[in-house]
């Protein structure tokens, strides 16, 4: 309570200093309904002033054309919702897509091709303008993911360019507001670097609203929390870590929306004595009362859990946990809320996010606040801007209220994460996890001046929690690992996977590492590769040993060179005369004065330097052929702009405008 009242004055101090609008954006959803009482929720009992945007979740999708879930959405939910408009004509309200339990395949059957695209634009357009939504939301968990193919990860980024185009057309011939178009996205590393174009993302979505929660949860086999400010030295999840990695990666800062959960993840512990974070526990606690989901709790359910429960703030992450008997709870409440609040808007974040509306204490029931107290203290911090400007006071990280952390933090903190699984997660309260297995990358958590600890002051802007822009490992060749691409940008090199240079280089390819030694090792999908005397190279299930020319199996094919290095690959058969020549997938490549190469859908013509992309694939490049020494020979790349052409489904781009496919060919310059 005394961190509450000292929140409510610092509250009447502050105003936005740079004039900023925020966006508060809050999801409402179509199953709020369908709790218990007095947990159930119409559109009609929210209130309309708090937030900027409202988000209707879920609509569904048939026969490539966007549809509603149910009738009863269609017919009394959208109108209700719709109407508070009517009380608030600033109030801008969208229709969500999507979602965890809608699975990927009908949005993989969407994107495919360009005419199943524009049948479902033509039907956004009319559904959005029938029922009176202001714009759209997609929820696509995840391209490239959990079934969908990696080509989804550039026919997604074709529908946001077709679906702007569209809304911009719509918007000219009948002379009304342009619909809105944003995106829920990961705040995972891994699913980000797999899932989406985050630079062209960032320009072509008018908000981008990052899931930055379900960080930690029953799935794991000790305590941790939800939805951490900041990371600990052990552990760089969080949400700042999250949002700085999108920013980093090219995303405005402005468009980025920091995910707030209003919801708790819950854990058994294993002993009742060992109750703190990180204590070791065995699965999910007990369903809540009204959402009925083991090892969550809405927030109006976290507020009747923690009367009875020993309550403690994690001093170094700005968020509270609870613990009664063997049941452990990290959640936010108004005081978590308000310091991530303050995070944003000293990090110049375009605002917050909020999962969902209706799991607040909509109507003061339970947490004896009043209506909505979470969602309430970010309409204060990030909306209403009628307060006095006063410089914030220092101490405001620094509030040591029955901590909970460790003591100490070395800086920089450098940690090599070998997990093996990477949990793959819904949104709060709408279904279970999933998993997906890979390797952990090696992150630097650099704070620029130091961790908050509970002796030091530190603010958010000294506080980052991110990635380095250039984040190079260290050796004699600087090495560029990014999920199933592979290449070495000019200006910002970003890292996913797990590195260990050298004095020759390491590479990454797929889900394996490697770690060269006097000769370098590649490892391709499942096989290895041993470099002796000469290469011997495993592809696919097909061995080669070479003898006194370099021979290379690949699929069914068989090579036997001679005087020069021929390589076979798919269908295709290459006699190369001066130069090696390689052929990957179903493309062809004649090399002159230097080497080409085409990888999968890729293709690559490097003018000065030798270029190489991995996709799917890994090949041997050098100026006059493969080395009989090493398996791959990898230099550091300068890729000009406009000479890599992305060619998702083996065929050049569909659009009708030409911006994109100038935009994608420019990206490797800029990052």
């Amino acid at each position: 309570m005394g961190r509450l009242l000292l929140w409510v004055g610092l509250v009447l101090l502050m105003k936005p200093n740079d004039g900023t609008a925020y966006k508060l954006v809050c999801y409402f959803t179509n199953w709020a309904h369908s709790r218990p009482v007095p947990a159930s929720i119409l559109p009609r009992d929210l209130d309309p002033f708090l937030c900027t945007h409202l988000i209707f979740a879920f609509a569904s999708m048939s026969n490539n054309q966007i549809v509603a879930n149910n009738l009863q959405d269609e017919k009394i939910l959208y109108p209700e919702f719709n109407k508070l408009k009517e009380r608030n004509r600033a109030l801008k309200t969208l229709l969500s897509v999507g979602g965890w339990n809608f699975g990927t395949s009908r949005f993989t059957t969407m994107l495919s091709t360009l005419a199943s695209r524009e049948k479902f634009i033509g039907s956004v357009v009319s559904f959005l303008r029938t029922h009176g939504f202001d714009g759209l939301d997609l929820f696509f968990l995840y391209p490239g993911l959990r079934g969908s193919p990696i080509n989804d990860r550039w026919n997604f980024l074709f529908l946001i360019e077709e679906l702007q185009f569209a809304f911009e057309k719509e918007a000219l011939l009948t002379q009304r507001p342009r619909l809105l178009l944003s995106a829920a996205v990961s705040g995972i590393p891994y699913i980000i670097q797999t899932s989406y174009d985050v630079h062209l993302l960032g320009r072509r979505l008018d908000f981008i609203n990052v899931l930055s929660y379900d960080l930690h949860g029953s799935w794991e086999k000790s305590t941790g929390h939800n939805s951490p400010l900041f990371s600990l030295p052990e552990d760089p999840k969080s949400s700042a870590f999250a949002m700085n990695y999108w920013r980093n990666l090219g995303a405005p800062a402005d468009k980025l929306l920091m995910g707030f959960p209003a919801y708790g993840r819950t854990f058994h512990l294993l002993r009742e004595s060992k109750n703190g974070l990180q204590a070791a526990s065995m699965g999910p606690a007990s369903p809540g009362k009204y959402t009925k989901q083991a090892g969550f709790l809405a927030y109006y359910e976290v507020c009747s859990f923690i009367q009875r429960a020993e309550k403690h703030w994690i001093d170094h992450q700005y968020v509270p946990y609870a613990y009664k008997g063997k049941e452990w709870v990290g959640y936010d409440d108004a005081v978590s809320f308000s310091y991530k609040a303050m995070f944003v808007k000293k990090e110049h974040f375009g605002g917050a996010m909020v999962w969902t509306l209706d799991m607040d204490d909509v109507r003061g029931t339970f947490c004896g606040n009043g209506p909505f107290p979470l969602v309430h203290i970010l309409n204060e911090l990030l909306v209403r801007a009628e307060f006095n400007s006063t410089p914030l006071p220092q101490f405001w990280f620094t509030l040591p209220v029955n901590s909970s952390g460790p003591g100490s933090e070395s800086l920089p903190v450098t940690e090599e994460l070998t997990t093996d699984t990477v949990k793959i997660l819904p949104p709060g309260g709408e279904a279970m996890a999933t998993e997906v297995h890979r390797k952990y990358e090696k992150v630097t958590t650099i704070p620029n001046g130091g961790f908050v600890t509970p002796a030091g002051t530190t603010s958010p802007t000294t506080h980052a929690v991110a990635l380095e822009r250039n984040a190079m490992a260290p050796g004699a060749k600087t090495t560029t690992s990014l999920d199933l691409l592979s290449e070495t940008m000019t200006g910002m090199t970003v890292t996913v996977q797990t590195q260990t240079a050298g004095r020759e280089t390491m590479t990454t390819v797929g889900n394996q590492s490697v770690t060269p030694g006097g000769e370098t090792m590649t490892t391709v999908g499942n096989q290895s590769v041993t470099p002796g005397g000469e290469t011997v190279t495993t592809v696919g299930n097909q061995s080669v040993t070479p003898g006194g020319e370099t021979m290379t199996t690949v699929g069914n094919q068989s090579v036997t060179p001679g005087g020069e290095t021929v390589t076979i690959v798919g269908n295709k058969s290459v006699t190369p005369v001066g130069e090696t020549v390689t052929i990957v997938g179903n493309k062809s490549v004649t090399p002159g004065g230097q080497t080409t190469a085409t990888v999968g859908s890729q293709s690559v013509t490097p003018p000065g330097m030798d270029t190489t992309l991995v996709y799917l694939q890994t090949m041997t490049l050098s100026e006059k052929g493969t080395s009989s020494k090493k398996a791959v020979v990898l230099e550091k790349v300068t890729v000009p702009p406009r000479e890599i052409s992305v060619m998702p489904n083996e065929q050049n781009t569909a659009l009708n405008r030409e911006n994109l496919i100038a935009e994608v060919e420019s990206y490797s310059q800029d990052g």
